[in-house]
Formats: C-alpha cells, structure tokens, sequence
C-alpha cells in the first residue's frame, strides 16, 4: 500500500471521534506479520500510527451499542429553572399554593353545602395527596428538594394540631376534613393523612414506589372505598358488618391503577424505571392495605393510620 503523510491524515474529518480508532506506535522494519489492510509507518519525521482492520470493523458496533444504551438509560429530569436553590423556593411556593387553593375550594363547597359533608370530606381525601403528587416533579433531585416538598404538608400539620385543639378557628376547613363539624377530629384522620405525605416525601421521594403505593392507596383507595361502599354497600364483609365488599373492591381497584397511572409519570421523568414486577408489586399493596381496612381494627384505631403503614410495609417487602 502506498504510503500517506501523517499531515495529510489528520486533516480528514471523521465523523466519529479519534477515541474509536487503535492508533498504535509500530516498528520502520516490515513485518510478515502485518495484514495488507494495516497502514505502514508515514514519515520519520513524525509518529508513526496504524489503524487496525479489526478497531475500523469494531467501530460501528461500539458506536451502536453506545448510542443504544444511552436511549435506553432514561435521564432524571425535572421541571427546574436554572438555580437549583431557586427553581426549589418556586416549587415549594406554587405546590403550597396549589394546596392552598384546593383546600379552599372544598372548605367552601362544605360551607354552602354543595355536598353532603361526609362526601365532602372523602373529595378532600382523594384530591390532595394526588394533586400534590403531580408537583413532585418541579423540585429538584436529592434531599433538599425532598425536604422542601415536605414543607408543604409539613405545615399543614402544625395547621391540624392548632385547629384540632381550638387554638386557630376555620369554620371552613373543620367542616370539610371532619365527619360532624368537630374541630377535635382533625387531631386524627386528618393529622395522620398529612404526616403520612410529609413522611413519604422525606425517607421516600419520588424514586421510591413505596411512597407511590402508600400515597395512592391512602388517598384514591381509601378514598373511593368510603365513596363507593356507602352508595352500593349492600353485602356487608362478614367478619366487619362497618365494611362492604364493594368498598374493598373499589379501594383495592382504585389504589392500584392510581399507583399505575403515577409508576408512569414518574418513569418519564427517570426517576426509576417502570417494569412488570412494579405493577405486581403495587397489587400486592393495594390488596394488602384494602384486607387490613376491612378489619374492625382499622375502625377501632384509624384506617388513614392502618393503611399507610400497611403500605410501607408490604411495600418495604415486594419492591
């Protein structure tokens, strides 16, 4: 093969990077070694380099792989603004804003009377820890982002524990979180409801499907189960006659295919990646916690208590 000045050489533009080429110091005496594919040393004035066949035949697979792999690995994103630390002050204003405004519409719809203040309650139940969930994504990755979430319910738990003993008044807000209008039953359904999303922010996050699961069968299961079991209820649990069986159908169904519809929202972002043995896993869940709020103990303590831990725990097993 003709030779080729090495100056001549290096003026090609590849289209892929140098990186992929085996360029390799060889000796000015021939060798019967050598294929007649190999490039012979170019001048004695500069490095002497060849090019394997086999690095050139390598080329376009290792080039393949690397792109393949890379459209595969899904990159976590957020919906953040340049400064990480502000784009975190936003989110935490606008998802407690969001809260806010969501609280306030159903305390006014419980104080006119649009609904029956039982149903009232349960829309209150369903909505919030959903639609705070889908805010997740505006904060950052890491544990600043993951604490400052928390602040949001996080607040409204000293906000419970100041309407529960009297010490703030909130018509508004008793009548929608409470079953009779009495301020002293915020201590407990809705106390454990908030702490249960601010802890789930905090040893969770969003990367974890054990806060998903706990959140959706919290609030769409739990939630749905009231709905549906006080409007078809007929066929009372045996071992339970405060529960029906269409209440636990509904929660089980609910929590599930809400834990389904966020596994894929936040598998968008990159926070993990969503898979079969996930959905086999928020079933689990979700038919775990639906048994354990058909028991009467769930009615002695607090079901809003049972079955978020039900959730973690069953959640800490299968996932």
């Amino acid at each position: 093969m003709a030779a080729i000045n090495v100056s001549i050489f290096s003026k090609i533009d590849f289209p892929f990077p140098k990186s992929h080429f085996d360029f390799r110091p060889i000796s000015n005496t021939p060798s019967p070694s050598l294929s007649a594919t190999t490039l012979l040393p170019l001048s004695n004035t500069t490095n002497n380099f060849s090019i394997s066949s086999g690095s050139a035949l390598r080329l376009g697979a290792t080039r393949s792989r690397r792109l393949l792999n890379r459209d595969l690995k899904p990159r976590a994103t957020t919906m953040t603004l340049g400064n990480p630390v502000v784009s975190d002050i936003c989110a935490t204003g606008l998802s407690g804003c969001i809260a806010l405004t969501l609280l306030r519409f159903w305390g006014e719809t419980a104080k006119r009377g649009i609904f029956d203040q039982k149903l009232n309650r349960k829309f209150v139940h369903v909505s919030i820890g959903l639609v705070f969930m889908i805010c997740w994504p505006m904060f950052s990755s890491g544990y600043r982002g993951a604490i400052l979430a928390a602040l949001v319910p996080g607040i409204n738990i000293i906000r419970m524990i100041l309407l529960g003993l009297g010490i703030m008044k909130d018509e508004a807000i008793v009548k929608s979180m409470s079953r009779n209008g009495d301020y002293r039953e915020l201590l407990k359904g809705p106390l454990y409801y908030a702490s249960t999303i601010t802890l789930a922010c905090i040893f969770y996050w969003r990367t974890s499907p054990i806060a998903i699961a706990a959140i959706c069968n919290l609030c769409a299961g739990d939630g749905l189960a009231d709905i549906i079991g006080r409007r078809f209820g007929s066929h009372k649990i045996p071992y339970n006659r405060n529960k029906s069986l269409a209440g636990s159908v509904a929660m089980v169904s609910a929590g599930f295919l809400a834990s389904i519809g966020y596994m894929f929202y936040f598998s968008s972002f990159g926070y993990f990646q969503k898979s079969w043995e996930m959905v086999l896993g928020f079933l689990v869940v979700s038919l775990a916690s639906a048994l354990v709020e058909s028991l009467p103990i769930s009615t002695e303590l607090d079901d809003n208590l049972t079955v978020p831990l039900t959730s973690i725990l069953v959640g800490s097993l299968v996932f």
